[in-house]
């Protein structure tokens, strides 16, 4: 035993804002504030501490007037530091109640002077005999089911130590606490444990009474439920019902639902079914309608829920170890978990992943699950135009079936399963109503409660089941459903990100499907950054997955025709590379594209991530008109306008002669014609590729812009700037100018791509010009340059 000579009288000190630590007691607790960060890294295990309460939970930097007299001297037993590396978690043991006299530091923690106090009465045949009454008091609390007050009774305690155990035993607010750390006389502190202890008592009665009614209530209903049992044993005897007499196939269907746990309101609908079914022809048509409603009630998981695992580490762990990078996504999913953990609501944010194709939506969701220990299912949404898909058929027409939710509900038994509802941009409309709009309560948490589907007609709780929707883009969905979600972006992958990927997770799986021995296949970092070069242009890895697929195929053909066995490690150069996958599929045309005055570089945000987009423009003698071409929307069309607007009234600005615009036609021309395009993002490449046709300069071949740009030459911010800067790298730009009020959107792009990018930020058309135009070659004038532009 410890005695106090021994104990330091200069010590480490360690504020509490909430909890009270007692000597012969251990307590775990988090350890986040810095000054306490640092006192836990710089000591060990074993080491003795001093732990002081504050008066005040919300003093950030406490003096020796914020804390209470007397603390305790604490022995450090455990360190644990936390997933984010910032914080700990620490187990201490109390030693000594110890007085603090005076703080002498807090750089860079706390450090205090104090003694260790004794107490007082504590062999006194007072503190004896109130001990024993004390221990009498404590045991029908002890056989209530409180596990640590029984161990504080099996252990032979001095009194003033088992005050201390029940203070810390019993659910007691943290004033009361406090009384008894503070209190140095044991005979005065067992007669305020005494209050404690009569106190717990009460409460204890007051919840075995309440227990008494509750257990009577149930006893009612199981009551209820044996003589509507016996009740059909009778009926069966007497063949009372057509539908009921020896009708094995009714009576299982019976069973079934009592067993089932039906809400109140439902127990009521299945019991007019079945009185009805009962008096029904078993041949005649709504018998086996009936029938089959109450065989869907029966199947629900009206109770069943499937045991959650709450490790939330592990669900990092498990999302770390199926997807690469999307660090930012996999931090708000496990904040999602945790509040879901913390709180016991199940209600909350609904979150829709927001992205391309191929960049690991879906996966995501089958993870979540996986780590949670909830069944996955997914829901298809793409091409749905029926309400009824969501809602169900009513039981009026033939064949009506329940919705797709309820359906899944039925296949995973469990009421909360992860759901992915996916391609939810997907959704059609037809003349039978809308699906997006059913979907509002579905998504809605304070209305999916009581979720009625038009077929079960009984409400039915949706709230613990995880809704996950998954989208490529955002501006299909109305304004009220995205209101009902929380959107989760996913950008594409930069190419080292691919590789990784590559690596780490689509090549061993491909190897292992076409049975191929790991590592059989060697693709080194050259072949693979060739492969993702010059045969995919994606923001996902679909496509780099479908080309590893091939050089499998190939290598296990290869395998059977020299050996009829698994072959050797096969090392890929270029030429095998060609020749497995044939003639690379994309090339770098930027510098091809704007050799030309008249033709500038932009970039685009698709619904499968971001894209490099050429505005090529073209004169030839007329009467100034203007033909818009490209299958381009109303908005693109605004801005072709504006933007030929610009250059006539900033003509003198510009360099352009006005005689030589109201003497031409002027042909405004975006590549893949058979492609809709739309927005304001290409504003300033137009600006930009008209006042290039008209100076004949051209268009640095190393540059690429966005942006939207008015009337007067201001430029204006737009979206996507991540996946639109991450596609200009694919594409080989060098330089990108972005609007000034999108600098802030920089941070989001990968620090790969952006040590890779020189950026110019633009504030109007003047800075744009200056950083997207080559000087005016030397002898050639505007008209030559021209002529070259629309040969």
């Amino acid at each position: 035993m410890t005695t106090t000579e021994s104990l330091p009288t200069s010590f480490a000190l360690l504020p509490l804002r909430s909890g009270v630590l007692f000597p012969g007691t251990t307590m775990s607790l988090p350890v986040g504030r810095p000054r306490s960060v640092k006192l836990i890294e710089d000591v060990s295990v074993g080491d003795i501490i001093g732990v002081a309460i504050q008066r005040n939970p919300k003093t950030d930097e406490p003096v020796l007037a914020d804390l209470h007299p007397v603390g305790t001297l604490a022995r450090i037993r455990k360190i644990h530091q936390a997933r984010d590396g910032q914080t700990y978690r620490v187990t201490l043991e109390g030693v000594a109640r110890v007085e603090v006299d005076e703080i002498l530091g807090s750089d860079p923690y706390w450090r205090a002077q104090g003694r260790a106090v004794d107490e007082t009465g504590a062999d006194s045949a007072e503190s004896q005999l109130l001990f024993e009454e004390l221990r009498q008091a404590l045991r029908p609390l002890a056989r209530g089911g409180n596990d640590s007050l029984r161990e504080i009774l099996s252990e032979a305690e001095e009194p003033g130590v088992f005050a201390d155990r029940i203070a810390s035993g019993l659910d007691v607010d943290r004033d009361r606490e406090i009384e008894v750390l503070l209190t140095l006389d044991v005979p005065a502190r067992l007669r305020l444990c005494a209050r404690l202890i009569a106190e717990a008592k009460a409460r204890h009665e007051l919840k075995q009474k309440i227990g008494e009614e509750v257990r009577r209530e149930l006893s009612k209903d199981q009551r209820e439920a044996v003589l509507r049992q016996q009740l059909r044993a009778i009926q069966k005897e007497l063949g009372e019902g057509r539908g009921g007499g020896g009708n094995e196939e009714l009576e299982k269907l019976e069973n079934k639902l009592d067993e089932a746990g039906l809400p109140e309101e439902v127990q009521e609908t299945v019991d007019r079914e079945l009185r009805k079914l009962k008096a029904l022809n078993p041949a005649a048509p709504d018998a086996n309608v009936t029938r089959n409603y109450l065989e869907w009630i029966a199947d629900m998981p009206w109770n069943e829920r499937a045991e959650v695992k709450e490790d939330i580490d592990a669900v990092g762990d498990k999302l770390d170890e199926d997807h690469f990078g999307l660090d930012k996504v996999k931090e708000r999913i496990l904040q999602h978990l945790a509040v879901l953990q913390l709180t016991g609501n199940p209600r909350g944010n609904i979150m829709c992943l927001v992205g391309p194709p191929g960049v690991g939506k879906t996966s995501l969701g089958q993870s979540i699950a996986d780590a949670t220990g909830r069944p996955f299912i997914r829901v298809a949404l793409g091409g749905v135009r029926d309400e009824a898909e969501i809602r169900g058929h009513r039981r009026t027409y033939v064949g009506a079936l329940p919705g797709r939710l309820v359906a899944a509900l039925r296949k995973v038994k469990v009421k909360n399963p992860v759901i992915m509802l996916d391609e939810v941009d997907k959704l059609g409309q037809g003349w039978m109503g809308s699906p997006e709009h059913a979907l509002l309560e579905v998504l809605d948490p304070q209305q999916n409660s009581t979720f009625t589907d038009h077929y079960l007609e009984v409400p039915f709780d949706l709230s613990e089941v995880l809704f996950i929707a998954t989208a490529n883009s955002l501006e299909p969905l109305s304004a009220p459903l995205r209101d009902r979600m929380e959107i989760v972006s996913l950008g594409g992958y930069t190419t080292e990100e691919k590789k990784e990927i590559a690596k780490a997770h689509l090549l061993p799986k491909q190897l292992s499907d076409h049975a191929l021995e790991p590592g059989s296949l060697d693709l080194s970092d050259e072949m693979l950054s060739m492969v993702i070069r010059d045969y995919t242009r994606e923001a996902g890895v679909r496509q780099l997955n479908r080309e590893i697929n091939r050089l499998c195929r190939a290598l296990a053909l290869e395998s059977v025709r020299s050996s009829g066995s698994k072959s050797p490690t096969v090392v890929l150069d270029e030429a095998a590379l060609r020749k497995h996958l044939g003639k690379a599929k994309f090339f770098n045309e930027v510098a091809e594209r704007t050799s030309i005055p008249g033709v500038a570089t932009g970039l685009a945000y698709t619904s499968v991530g971001g894209d490099i987009l050429f505005i090529e423009t073209s004169k030839m003698k007329g009467k100034g008109g203007v033909q818009i071409t490209g299958k381009l929307g109303d908005v693109m069309q605004e801005s072709a306008k504006a933007a030929l607007s610009y250059v006539r009234s900033n003509a003198e600005l510009l360099g352009v002669d006005p005689d030589d615009i109201a003497e031409h036609d002027i042909h405004i021309h975006v590549p893949a014609g058979a492609t809709p395009k739309d927005g304001p993002s290409a504003g300033v490449t137009m600006f930009t590729a008209l006042t290039s046709l008209f100076t004949g300069r051209k268009v640095r071949p190393d540059t690429a812009m966005t942006g939207e740009c008015s009337l007067r030459g201001r430029v204006l911010p737009v979206g996507g700037i991540k996946e639109k800067v991450v596609a200009a790298h694919r594409a080989g730009i060098r330089r990108v100018i972005l609007p000034a009020k999108n600098e802030r959107d920089m941070d989001d792009i990968p620090e790969t791509v952006r040590d890779d990018l020189e950026f110019i930020i633009a504030h109007d058309m003047t800075d744009v010009l200056h950083a997207a135009l080559e000087p005016a070659a030397s002898g050639l004038t505007p008209d030559d340059n021209a002529v070259t532009a629309s040969a």
